[in-house]
């Protein structure tokens, strides 16, 4: 489909997402973010939902400022990617003793490494900047520096909610390993700090929301804010590929008869910031739950954990400000998640898959997800789909 325009204060709201479905408080953010002053442009995408501030879903373009509420705490949060020379004849009646590797080796939920990653170690990662990375951890906020520690030894886990790693089967029976993760603790306190900052700044008191508060260009709160979003941003894509690279680890110990071979890994960021140029302005473009699709890019969006995946090429359509959806969207909150639904109803929605079933998911179940399969048809117009994967082995914190 093509987008639905909704009237907006400054600027009309592009939507992905028919109207009429999207949640009334999730419509009141967007007209809200239509309100400020530095907008230039927004993009709603299909998998669009409530979220603090500004919507997950939304791609938000402004001249001259940034929202940080509308980068999301996870700050560069994200997918990574991988096709394997692995086909499903290569696996074994039972998919748990796989799980049970994967969770030995990735720390999940608030667990963390005994000790940092040392990232020369791992099979083929790329480990140029490493130490430069590290050295400007003493530029960021001072509220944080505390944590550094935890930030080293959180480098290279997956954390809770959403966040999951996968062995999957694409349609032809090959194997793909995908998994999500972004900043973990450290991206969330940078997020809150800097959110909290700009709600001080003069020039917000009079926002509709003051969730939307901006930092505004040529001024030291912005300056700081670029610095350390810009580094968390790094963070996550540090901590993704490191994942990776254990999870390659295990696969190879796992199938070592087979001698498993990796394709280049496929990586995009959900909730971040870049600087972009449309229509003669250099704009910072904010996407939160969503993925740049410019011409040729290779992005992934994921089902919920009994569901699909999804391997796209974006199309590079300037109308969403080159963007796409980040995933399938819930449709419903997680408290609302656990009231509906018990563990004999995950067991159901779950079925074929290698996961946790346990009432500390239940909240992730796929009933509480958009369908995205529905997803993926409303943004026809922004990306084509390379590959659709099925999950056999989930592993969730």
């Amino acid at each position: 489909m093509s987008y639905t325009e909704v009237p907006g204060a400054k600027v009309p709201i592009r939507m992905w997402a028919d109207p009429s479905t999207v949640e009334g408080v999730a419509m009141q953010q967007l007209r809200n973010v239509a309100t400020l002053p530095w907008i230039k442009g927004l993009a709603v995408m299909p998998d669009v939902h409530y979220g603090k501030g500004a919507t997950v879903g939304s791609v938000i373009a402004m001249h001259g400022a940034v929202c940080p509420a509308a980068v999301g705490v996870d700050i560069g949060c994200g997918m990574s990617a991988v096709r394997t020379s692995l086909t499903a004849e290569d696996l074994p009646g039972d998919l748990s003793r796989l799980r049970s590797k994967i969770e030995e080796a990735i720390p999940v939920g608030r667990a963390m490494h005994d000790e940092p990653v040392d990232p020369g170690r791992l099979h083929g990662l790329a480990t140029s900047g490493w130490d430069d990375f590290w050295s400007r951890f003493g530029g960021v906020a001072e509220a944080v520096r505390f944590r550094e520690e935890r930030a080293v030894r959180q480098m290279g886990s997956l954390g809770g909610g959403n966040h999951f790693i996968e062995f999957c089967l694409d349609e032809a029976g090959t194997v793909w390993l995908m998994l999500h993760s972004g900043s973990r603790n450290i991206g969330k306190e940078l997020a809150d700090f800097h959110i909290g900052q700009a709600q001080k700044l003069p020039h917000n008191q009079g926002l509709v929301d003051r969730d939307l508060a901006v930092f505004v260009a040529d001024t030291p709160q912005m300056a700081a804010y670029r610095n350390d979003l810009f580094w968390a941003q790094e963070y996550a894509r540090h901590n993704r590929a490191i994942m990776m690279a254990l999870f390659q680890d295990v696969v190879r110990k796992e199938f070592k008869k087979a001698g498993p071979t990796f394709e280049p890994v496929i990586s995009c960021h959900h909730n971040y910031v870049a600087e972009e140029r449309y229509d003669g302005l250099d704009l910072l473009v904010t996407r939160k739950g969503a993925i740049r699709a410019g011409s040729g890019d290779y992005g992934i969006i994921p089902g919920s954990m009994g569901t699909g995946s999804y391997i796209v090429k974006g199309l590079g359509n300037p109308a969403s400000f080159n963007s796409a959806s980040h995933g399938a969207g819930r449709k419903m909150s997680r408290n609302a998640a656990k009231k509906r639904f018990s563990t004999r109803d995950l067991e159901e929605q779950t079925r074929g898959v290698e996961c946790r079933k346990d009432s500390g998911v239940v909240d992730e179940i796929p009933g509480a997800y958009k369908p995205i399969e529905k997803v993926i048809d409303q943004q026809r117009d922004l990306v084509e789909v390379v590959a659709k994967l099925k999950q056999v082995v989930c592993v969730k914190g």
